[in-house]
């Protein structure tokens, strides 16, 4: 797979570039969201406004306009190519601990409606804590585990409807 990406802005214009072109511009990260370019002597300031690195999509202020940004790489553009879904994986109703150990807390409780991203659980693994958050917007169904549990990889932490 080649560094060639596909940016689709406010779904009307589309615009190619490989990971060298970005290397290429003039570009200064101001904080974790601003960034400032300078293009054919004209100087813009970006700000991240939102973002869903699920289906690699962003909010994007340049200057005093926005614009809706969808990025995506070699593999989706070949996904897409082949006529083959490339949309979101399918999400089960299932989050399960992805490495062995400790719940430190607990963000949700049964019946409890969650947004996207939302943290549910902070699980503690080896030494650093891991924030796992909502993959959907939904309802939980169960929480199977409790503040102090140790926990295996691949046991069931919470359930939605």
């Amino acid at each position: 797979m080649d560094n060639t990406f596909l940016t689709k802005v406010n779904d009307t214009y589309e615009f190619n570039f490989s990971k060298d072109d970005i290397l290429d511009k003039d570009i200064l990260k101001i904080s974790d969201d601003s960034f400032h370019l300078i293009k054919d002597n004209t100087s813009f300031n970006i700000k991240l406004v939102e973002k869903n690195f699920f289906d690699k999509s962003y909010t994007l202020k340049v200057n005093s306009n926005t614009y809706k940004v969808k990025i995506s790489d070699s593999l989706d553009m070949l996904i897409n190519e082949l006529g083959l879904e490339s949309g979101k994986a399918h999400l089960d109703n299932d989050i399960k601990a992805p490495m062995p150990g400790l719940i430190l807390e607990i963000n949700v409780s049964n019946g409890e409606e969650v947004k996207e991203g939302q943290p549910l659980l902070v699980l503690e693994a080896m030494k650093m804590e891991n924030t796992i958050t909502s993959p959907k917007d939904g309802v939980i169904k169960y929480v199977g585990v409790t503040k102090g549990l140790s926990v295996a990889k691949n046991e069931l932490l919470i359930e939605f409807e």
